[in-house]
């Protein structure tokens, strides 16, 4: 049993210790910042990832938005880095026709590759994702 003189000191040893095991165990911001970066996209440039279908609005009126999720990009000017440190992760891929809907969806829960030919930051709060792509065509399966 221990006794109580000795039962603080070994508490605070105790701390100090797994506090220090914990410090030494995480990366540092550098590698942590050089392993995030985003690398940059153009307008035309190639974003691939999965697609993913999601059903918003009344039961009625239900719109199916697509959605690419990617590794972290860069966009052009004047849309830049999105408001985020690392960039967009995540695409709404907006299907301005049955046509183009009927073209992303054999790719649900796919990866695909999408020539982005316009690509802007989401500005309002119906908008699931971080940026979106408003012009696109589908490249090749992965």
């Amino acid at each position: 049993m221990i006794s109580r003189r000795l039962k603080p000191a070994l508490t605070k040893s105790a701390v100090i210790l797994v506090a220090g095991c914990c410090l030494a165990s995480l990366p540092s911001f550098d590698a942590f910042a050089q392993q995030k970066k985003a690398k940059p996209i153009t307008n035309g440039g190639v974003l691939s990832g999965e697609l993913t279908a999601l059903r918003s609005g009344p039961k009625k009126k239900r719109v199916i938005t697509y959605q690419l999720t990617s590794e972290p990009r860069q966009l052009p000017p004047p849309s830049g880095l999105c408001n985020l440190e690392t960039g967009p992760e995540t695409f709404q891929i907006v299907a301005n026709s049955d046509a183009e809907a009927a073209a992303l969806k054999p790719y649900i829960g796919k990866s695909v590759a999408l020539k982005a030919d316009e690509l802007s930051c989401a500005q309002s709060a119906g908008q699931f994702s971080d940026a979106i792509v408003t012009k696109w065509s589908v490249l090749t399966k992965h």
